[in-house]
């Protein structure tokens, strides 16, 4: 795996991004902003699985006057996501937000991006740049004919020249879109040219299933390649699932380290018991251990122990029972109707 890009050290509300930092893991609210309960409530949710910074939509004035009392009631930064109208920005930084999306070439005339720069700047407040291929301009889709990831760091140029024009450098980038090698070639494209932090993650990556192998394909590759400071995984899914998934990315890429993993094997004609049954309920039941802690779910007990060696401890299935076992040495055989029960005590003996 290539080292980190080195980047620009910007702040979310003291959250740190860039500067060979942690990669921070973000998730997005799917509820209405203007809903403070139901708002405050999902990113209570959300920080209790990891999130460490959450953005949310501000599609009108309601929804911005909001930011104040949901920001004030969750112990995590919020980002206010704002498309075309500075007002929203304004605002939203007098509610004491964390930082901006919103792209400065879309918010109108050249002194409505001088004032939220200025109030962005005069609060440290940074500004995500967020390039997705779903919106990019009507002259770069017809110079390109489509949003190719030279389009896609383009659009990020012309964004970057503007904030940096007005001497504002607070700056992170995403480029995004639903086609995964175009994704990951605009951020090599990007990372070539530029230190700024980078927010990488598949837009529209879609349902569960199919969201978490896009996300996992496209940010391992990124984040194998050294390309990354803050990731986000786009399901159309609880937003508490793009976090899990987030962190198992990070996991196995030995990146971050949280909560419990799990090995089992895909079994074959040896396996005598319902392995499939058994590491299903171990996969729920692991949601609620937040210490790292790897626990293995095998059907031989001939190569069980030894295949999953590395675990800190686990279970091998055999005809009408199986053995526990804790890091490849066997601790007790166990009857079949027993092994769940005597292998989430000794998770719960691991996991105090």
């Amino acid at each position: 795996m290539e080292h980190r890009k080195k980047t620009r050290k910007i702040f979310v509300d003291g959250v740190q991004i860039g500067g060979g930092g942690p990669i921070i893991v973000q998730s997005m609210t799917k509820t209405d902003t203007r809903d403070i309960k139901s708002t405050v409530r999902q990113i209570k949710s959300l920080a209790a699985a990891g999130c460490e910074i959450v953005r949310i939509a501000v599609p009108d004035a309601e929804a911005a006057n909001a930011l104040g009392g949901i920001r004030a009631s969750v112990p995590i930064p919020v980002i206010a996501d704002i498309h075309f109208d500075w007002r929203l920005a304004l605002e939203a930084v007098k509610q004491n937000v964390g930082g901006l999306r919103i792209n400065p070439g879309n918010i109108g005339a050249k002194w409505k991006v001088a004032e939220v720069v200025s109030a962005c700047g005069s609060n440290n407040i940074p500004i995500r740049i967020g390039v997705n291929a779903g919106s990019l301009s009507k002259k770069l889709l017809r110079k390109y004919g489509r949003p190719t990831p030279e389009a896609l760091v383009e659009s990020a140029i012309e964004h970057i020249n503007i904030l940096e024009a007005l001497s504002f450098r607070q700056i992170k980038v995403s480029l995004k879109a639903s086609n995964v090698p175009a994704t990951v070639e605009a951020y090599r494209l990007f990372a070539r040219k530029f230190r700024y932090p980078l927010h990488i993650g598949i837009s529209e990556a879609g349902p569960a299933f199919t969201g978490t192998i896009k996300s996992s394909v496209g940010l391992g590759i990124l984040l194998f390649g050294g390309i990354g400071d803050t990731i986000r995984v786009s399901l159309t899914a609880a937003p508490v699932e793009e976090i899990r998934v987030a962190y198992q990315i990070l996991k196995a890429l030995g990146l971050r380290e949280k909560g419990a993993d799990i090995i089992s094997c895909p079994t074959c004609g040896r396996c005598e018991i319902d392995i499939r049954g058994l590491a299903t309920k171990v996969e729920t039941y692991l949601k609620n251990i937040d210490r790292p802690l790897t626990v293995a779910v095998m059907g031989c007990v001939v190569n069980g122990p030894g295949e999953a060696r590395e675990a800190d401890i686990g279970i091998a299935g055999g005809k009408g029972g199986g053995i526990l076992f804790r890091k490849g040495k066997i601790i007790k055989k166990v009857g079949e109707k027993e092994l769940l029960k005597e292998l989430l005590r000794e998770i719960d003996v691991r996991s105090e």
